[in-house]
C-alpha cells in the first residue's frame, strides 16, 4: 500500500521531487490545500569533504502554489535543508528550484499561466484538447 500512495502522491506533486523530499504533514482548508515537505538529511558533499563531519545547520521554508486539486489552491512548503562542513564558513544546499524565477509560483504552472499558453509546459495543448466542446474532446 506504501508504494500506491507515493504514486498517488507523485501525481498531485512537481516531478521528481520525493527523490529529494518527505512529506511531512499535509492539512485540508476550504479553499486550500497545504502539502509540507521537508529536504531528506542527503548533504550534498564533494569528493574532498567526504571524510569531513558535516553539521545540520536547519531549514528555510519556502511556499510555493501549484496547480490546484479539486478547485483547491494547492500551497506546498518545502523545508529546505542546510548543512556545513565542520571547518568552513559557507552552508551547503542541494541546488534545486521547483519555483519559476520571480514568483511564488511551481515551474510549470507558471509556464502554464504565461502569455504564450503555456505552450512550453507541455499541458496547454491537453488543456486545450479538454476545453474544446464535447463533440471534439480528446
Amino acid at each position: 500500500m506504501e508504494n500506491l500512495d507515493k504514486l498517488v502522491l507523485e501525481a498531485f506533486l512537481p516531478s521528481k521531487i520525493l527523490s529529494w523530499f518527505d512529506v511531512k504533514g499535509c492539512q485540508v482548508e476550504t479553499n486550500d490545500i497545504h502539502i509540507i515537505l521537508e529536504e531528506k538529511n542527503i548533504p550534498p558533499i564533494s569528493e574532498k569533504d567526504k571524510e569531513k563531519n558535516i553539521i545540520s545547520k536547519g531549514f528555510k521554508e519556502i511556499t510555493i502554489t501549484d496547480f490546484p486539486i479539486r478547485g483547491k489552491r494547492s500551497l506546498i512548503t518545502l523545508r529546505r535543508r542546510y548543512w556545513q562542513v565542520e571547518g568552513e564558513k559557507e552552508l551547503l544546499k542541494r541546488d534545486l528550484t521547483f519555483d519559476f524565477p520571480g514568483t511564488q509560483l511551481e515551474k510549470e504552472f507558471a509556464l502554464f499561466l504565461k502569455e504564450d499558453g503555456g505552450r512550453q509546459s507541455g499541458l496547454a495543448h491537453f488543456y486545450r484538447q479538454v476545453s474544446l466542446p464535447p463533440t471534439e474532446r480528446i
